[in-house]
């Protein structure tokens, strides 16, 4: 296995106990003007870090997910190639790399203290000319508001004393079908994204990955393993996501017998898998921490 890490600081199984999930909704502990409670007002700003996981296969040593860590405009993305392009003799990863790349290129496009991830998807699907699709997932900070948008089954969760406070709800048309943007007639395009914006506060945390990550590992789980890093004095962003891609989602995603979140989402759906789901791993890493 092909193992990739990239690392940026301030400058560029078995059951779980529980699975609760708060998709597309604030935590009560969320802070936010409408309820009264106190909103920073000082500027944020995030650390990251990321690691990713390509599959073992000899095809495609460099897998079908993508990423990108914007640390000048606050920014981050993955993106996730739908894997049945192989079908037609289709590498849909270099639809999502070149979907990312163009991501990167719009957000530096953008006007200062401007986060308009919309924008900047709309800019990087139109200049994507590669065959394939992907979801797509981009959340950017200004001040103390993330903005996000989300094709697809990618997405991230936020977690405020390590609890999660906010997880991102994902677009599928049914079971591991998801919404997906591509350049095909039936593909879907940014109009069909959902957009959202969500309070956050110093010490926060943001996990953002692909379905490789989602499919695989509860928030609980993270929920566990950062009270642990917390015991351990751990909070570099490289090494979180690192710990969460190697030690829960590939470990997960290798056990024939957990009842994985795609394990639960499959018998919601009256099918049958059991166990994990091995598929590419991306997991960004960011932590809210004040600007000066």
């Amino acid at each position: 296995m092909i193992i990739k890490k990239r690392r940026l600081e301030g400058k560029h199984s078995s059951r779980p106990k529980k699975w609760g999930r708060l998709e597309g909704k604030l935590a009560e502990t969320t802070p936010s003007k409408s309820d009264g409670a106190e909103v920073p007002e000082e500027s944020l700003k995030m650390v990251c870090g990321a690691f990713y996981l390509p599959k073992d296969n000899p095809l495609k040593p460099i897998g079908e997910d993508a990423y990108f860590i914007c640390v000048e405009k606050h920014a981050i993305g993955v993106a996730d190639g739908v894997g049945g392009w192989a079908q037609k003799g289709v590498d849909a990863g270099e639809y999502a790399r070149e979907l990312m790349n163009n991501a990167f290129i719009a957000i530096h496009q953008q006007t200062d203290g401007v986060a308009d991830p919309k924008r900047v998807l709309n800019e990087a699907f139109l200049n994507t000319d590669a065959e394939g699709s992907s979801t797509a997932c981009i959340a950017m900070l200004k001040d103390n508001i993330l903005h996000y948008i989300n094709v697809g089954d990618s997405g991230f969760m936020i977690f405020r004393a390590n609890k999660l406070a906010y997880q991102s709800p994902i677009q599928q048309r049914y079971f591991n079908c998801p919404f997906q943007l591509g350049n095909g007639e039936k593909s879907d395009r940014p109009s069909s994204a959902a957009e959202e914006t969500v309070p956050v506060v110093p010490g926060d945390i943001i996990v953002l990955g692909t379905d490789g990550l989602l499919d695989n590992v509860y928030a609980a789980e993270i929920e566990d393993f950062l009270k642990q890093e917390t015991l351990e004095g751990s909070e570099d962003p490289w090494h979180l996501a690192y710990a969460i891609a190697v030690n829960l989602a590939l470990y997960n995603s290798q056990d024939k017998f957990s009842y994985s979140p795609f394990a639960r989402a499959a018998e919601l759906a009256n099918k049958k898998h059991v166990g994990g789901k091995i598929d590419d791993i991306t997991v960004v890493v960011a932590r809210i921490v004040p600007q000066n």
